[in-house]
């Protein structure tokens, strides 16, 4: 099923199981309701079943939107408990809708917990009280743990999925993988299919170095052999290394569970040339979670300036993390969007695309580890596979019983899709609007998406900078205008006019005099660093002064 035919059966109104192969947009399409509810005025629960799916999707937890927590009994006391909580009642009361990314690793025992509270919250006995619930996943991802050592519980064999009349959109597109070998041995390990040629590429890889001309993120199935690694790799770089500490700011509980969701160390520490993969997604300043880079140098303020494996220069400031709940933030963290990239866990690469792994599945415990881990890559050259044992080819069983299923599920609903013309479909899209109060009208649309979207996330530090240079301000007045140093402003300047050579920043050029020494001070250093060239000049110019130059040489 296409993206396009999923949303319109979103937009009907229906519950839905979003579902797919890795890379073929699940969170995208999640992303893209999400945001045509909240621009209609529609309140959404966002949730996922781990607080690193919650990120993806600018979501929290489910147990941490129901209430539940962590429990592995639910009695009336309990819920009556729960109904009491007045920041809780409210919270149930405007919700029109339920998402939950990453159900794979949540049991059916909790997601019947989830339902009942619904129910008792929204004083509604249909199911979730009533509300459109949106599940996304995709069950050949790692499985929700097993209680007592007995059999993982997929959401599917619960009360509630059988109450909710699910309609399953399977993606079949590929977005994530531009190599039809990764896809074959990924498609080949959902139908627990592997063949012999699959097997002996596979052999041919153990040991073999990435062919993509990039340092390799490496994967391990524990976190022992995480922080070793890095820790290792570090240690071998000189210097001591310059320390950035997460802020915080928010209820203490809400933010401790924050911290624990986000891949951002609390304390990152920074060398020249250590490996850092960016952790956050800003499409305005050039990275995606997932986009590796080294660190070249630090600016004058101490804030890393990274080349990315595409040869982009990115000068990286601190950013924010949100827990918000009605429109309130409840918790706030702020770090640099960077970690130690030289090992991760599989667990925690979930959600990611990497251009270059190194992935040791010699101790994989679970099925699906090994599909996980394989499925980051975009392409089979970027694999480096150290160690492979017989578990990583594996898929729970459950999980590929189930899909056969929920693949015929899907084309059933395709089927049923194309009955509807497009103004049928609107007239559909219309009345569920209608339905959960939401609005159609086109001016309260575009009112509202003006308030859903912080200037931030919109325009990047760097644009807002250009406003004030087209309009002639000197770096000074700027700096003032927009709160920061001077020195950052020069940063700014420095990115933007790596984005656009041609950028008139004539303005800012030192006098010819000044220029001249400095220019020639450049030429005899043979590089572009800055130290030497203060040096050379006994310091009678400004590491400002020198950066400024350096723009027009």
């Amino acid at each position: 099923m296409k993206q396009r035919d999923a949303l319109n059966i979103l937009k009907a109104g229906k519950n839905v199981y979003l579902t797919g192969a890795a890379g073929s947009g699940k969170t995208y399409a999640l992303n893209e309701y999400v945001s045509y509810l909240k621009n209609r005025g529609v309140s959404v629960g966002v949730t996922a079943s781990t607080g690193i799916a919650a990120t993806h999707i600018g979501g929290v937890t489910i147990h941490s939107w129901s209430g539940l927590g962590i429990r592995d009994t639910l009695n009336e006391a309990d819920i009556e408990n729960l109904v009491q909580k007045e920041y809780l009642y409210k919270r149930f009361e405007k919700a029109r809708v339920l998402v939950i990314d990453e159900v794979s690793m949540l049991s059916a025992r909790l997601f019947d917990f989830v339902e009942r509270v619904c129910r008792a919250m929204k004083r509604n006995e249909e199911p979730f009280g009533g509300m459109q619930v949106v599940l996304s996943g995709d069950f050949f991802q790692l499985p929700p743990i097993a209680r007592d050592g007995g059999n993982a519980e997929f959401i599917n064999s619960s009360d509630a999925w059988k109450s909710m009349d699910v309609r399953v959109c399977y993606l079949d597109e590929q977005f994530r993988h531009s190599d039809s070998s990764l896809e074959r041995i990924l498609n080949e390990m959902r139908g627990c299919a592997i063949s012999e040629e699959t097997r002996a590429l596979l052999a041919e890889m153990r040991g073999k170095e990435c062919a993509e001309k990039i340092t390799p993120t490496r994967l391990y199935t524990h976190n022992v052999d995480v922080d070793a690694e890095n820790e290792r790799e570090l240690g071998k770089l000189p210097d001591d290394g310059r320390v950035y500490e997460m802020t915080s700011r928010g209820k203490a509980s809400i933010v401790e569970s924050l911290k624990k969701s986000i891949l951002a160390p609390q304390k990152l520490v920074l060398k020249k040339n250590a490996l850092v993969m960016f952790v956050k997604n800003s499409f305005d300043n050039g990275y995606v979670n997932g986009t590796l880079g080294t660190v070249e140098d630090f600016d004058e303020g101490g804030m890393p300036i990274v080349r990315t494996v595409s040869g982009r220069r990115i000068f990286v400031s601190r950013v924010e993390w949100l827990v918000e709940e009605d429109g309130k933030t409840r918790a706030r963290v702020e770090q640099l969007p960077l970690r130690l990239a030289w090992a991760i866990t599989v667990h925690k690469s979930q959600g990611m695309s990497l251009d270059a792994a190194e992935i040791d599945l010699s101790r994989a415990f679970v099925p699906g580890q090994g599909y996980v881990a394989i499925s980051r890559l975009r392409r089979l050259s970027g694999l480096s596979l150290k160690g492979l044992n017989e578990m990583a080819l594996t898929m729970h069983p459950q999980a590929v019983k189930i899909d056969t299923h929920l693949l015929s599920e899907s084309l059933k609903w395709e089927r049923v899709l194309v009955r509807f013309d497009d103004e049928e479909m609107s007239e559909m899209h219309k009345t569920f609007l209608a339905k959960i109060g939401g609005t159609a009208d086109e001016k309260e649309i575009a009112k509202n998406k003006e308030k859903s979207v912080e200037p931030e996330v919109r325009v990047s530090t760097y644009e807002k900078t250009l406003v004030f240079v087209a309009e002639g301000f000197s770096i000074s007045e700027i700096a003032k205008a927009r709160g920061v140093t001077e020195r950052t402003i020069i940063s700014h300047l420095e990115e933007l006019k790596t984005k656009d050579k041609t950028l008139d920043l004539s303005l800012y050029k030192p006098q010819e005099k000044d220029f001249k020494m400095i220019a020639d001070a450049f030429k005899k250093a043979k590089d572009e660093k800055l130290a030497p060239v203060f040096s050379a000049l006994d310091g009678k110019y400004s590491y400002e002064e020198l950066r400024l130059t350096r723009l027009f040489l």
